[in-house]
């Protein structure tokens, strides 16, 4: 079972929504669209789903072209960030409504109702209409209600965004296991890079309506393969400085130098070097830590820790620092990075090189 988009594009009035895109997701696996809003998630969706026609390119599904079949006549279900059930009904009514519409008959209706239900935690509440549910036991049930049509492709299109932040937990914890269980194709589509992490599996970083990089979570995150992934997958956006490699020596926009050191195998020239926030530290970590001077522009307490938002000459930067701390704004402060989790790219943002950290990790 596999879905394979291949030079798929979206165009709406004269503007392209979805850039040319090949992708391939296996049987089995979820699928993380991620990127800000506006990058294309929602988009390339329901181009998977059916709902919308690609301008160009082709879907297949099981190597079948299914470019033009209707929505109706395939193995999809979508679950939305507003999540809907049907008030008047039961939550076993809601769940089984697809299965009528199919006609499939009562005794495997109330089977796999009742799997889906399991899976869910809903038993208890079958008999419950929508209403007397909390928010989580609601959108649990806008999940069965997708997962009992036993779909081969399942799209979640953040479906946890409207939800308090306990029960964001509990579900992001659940929703691996109940994939696993079906062995359907799981896309779901976050603007949280945190959330795909948690998720796992695979993870396709979009911007501006472009596929930039797809592969095993673990793989994007710590060697994204240019500055635009890089910015997409790190939460604040990963901070960047130009810097010029000559000789044993590195020179950073702003003044400062350093020795190479860990960088001393780079090609001389004109580099980007990117950290990301939670790297910076307001004190010294190792005796070869690169030191900038910025002034501290913001502070944001988080309650274990703090945001600070730096100018750089001219660069907003963003660092998260351990713990609390109470800091004068307008202040020039000394700020360090141990250059082992610097991420090297070109002027063009194509990676050169990976952090040292990233890849023995």
């Amino acid at each position: 079972m596999t879905l394979e988009l291949k030079g798929v594009s979206k165009i709406v009035e004269g503007q392209v929504h979805i850039h040319p895109t090949d992708l391939t997701l296996e049987r089995g696996t979820m699928n993380v669209l991620l990127g800000p809003t506006l990058s294309g998630k929602t988009s390339l969706m329901r181009l998977m789903a059916g709902l919308d026609k690609p301008a160009a390119g082709r879907i297949f599904w099981n190597d079948k072209d299914v470019t033009g079949m209707r929505v109706q006549d395939r193995q999809v279900a979508m679950v939305y960030q507003q999540f809907v059930n049907y008030p008047a009904m039961t939550v076993f009514d809601n769940i089984a409504s697809p299965l009528r519409l199919m006609g499939v008959d009562a005794a495997q209706i109330d089977a796999r109702v009742r799997e889906s239900a399991d899976m869910m935690k809903l038993t208890p509440m079958l008999q419950r209409k929508p209403l007397e549910l909390s928010g989580g036991q609601q959108q649990r049930c806008a999940l069965a209600r997708a997962l009992v049509k036993n779909a081969g492709l399942v799209l979640l299109d953040e479906p946890l965004a409207n939800l308090d932040y306990k029960l964001r937990e509990e579900l992001r914890v659940e929703i691996p296991r109940i994939f696993e269980a079906s062995g359907a194709i799981f896309v779901y589509a976050t603007t949280e890079p945190e959330e795909a992490l948690l998720l796992g599996g695979n993870t396709a970083t979009l911007w501006e309506g472009r596929v930039t990089q797809f592969g095993p979570t673990p793989h994007v995150y710590r060697q994204p393969a240019s500055a635009t992934t890089a910015r997409v997958f790190s939460d604040p956006p990963m901070n960047f400085v130009g810097m010029d490699k000559r000789g044993g020596r590195l020179s950073f926009d702003g003044g400062q130098g350093a020795d190479a050191g860990v960088l001393s195998a780079l090609s001389d020239g004109r580099y980007q070097a990117g950290f990301r926030p939670n790297h910076l530290h307001l004190s010294q970590p190792s005796d070869d830590a690169l030191r900038f001077d910025a002034t501290l522009v913001v502070t944001e307490l988080t309650g274990s820790e703090t945001f600070v938002h730096l100018d750089h000459h001219g660069q907003r930067w963003v660092g998260l620092i351990h713990g609390i701390h109470d800091l004068p704004l307008g202040r020039t402060l000394p700020v360090w990075l141990d250059p082992r989790h610097v991420y090297v790219f070109a002027e063009d943002g194509r990676l050169v090189t990976p952090a040292a950290y990233a890849t023995a990790a």
